[in-house]
């Protein structure tokens, strides 16, 4: 009745990707000029055993409009980042994140009347 049982410990180191610091803070800068600007209000983070995935949501209930991953495993072939539109399509994939998300900063940009 006196055992000790340990907690499951998460993952072991490496089998999860993950966004390094300077990656994060690319998407954040991006996201917070979004965001002051009316067109994003949420966002969501996972790691998963072969990706990490950013995803941007319009508001908070629906489905993510954005989604920004690294793979790393496709880093020597197309790039490990893509950004994928909410309908699954491949709006631009890389091998530096910040050409990838120069596709999101355009939406950014508008005409002045």
């Amino acid at each position: 009745m006196n055992e000790i049982s340990q907690f499951p410990t998460g993952p072991a180191s490496g089998e999860t990707v993950m966004f390094q610091r300077p990656e994060l803070n690319e998407i954040l800068s991006l996201y917070g000029r979004m965001v002051a600007a009316g067109e994003w209000r949420d966002y969501g983070i996972s790691a998963l055993k072969d990706a990490a995935v950013f995803s941007i949501f319009r508001r908070a209930a629906e489905q993510p409009i954005y989604r920004i991953e690294k793979r790393p495993k496709l880093r020597n072939r197309q790039g490990q980042y893509v950004v994928i539109g909410m309908d699954g399509q491949l709006l631009k994939r890389g091998h530096e994140l910040r050409t990838v998300l120069r596709v999101l900063e355009r939406k950014l940009i508008r005409a002045v009347d």
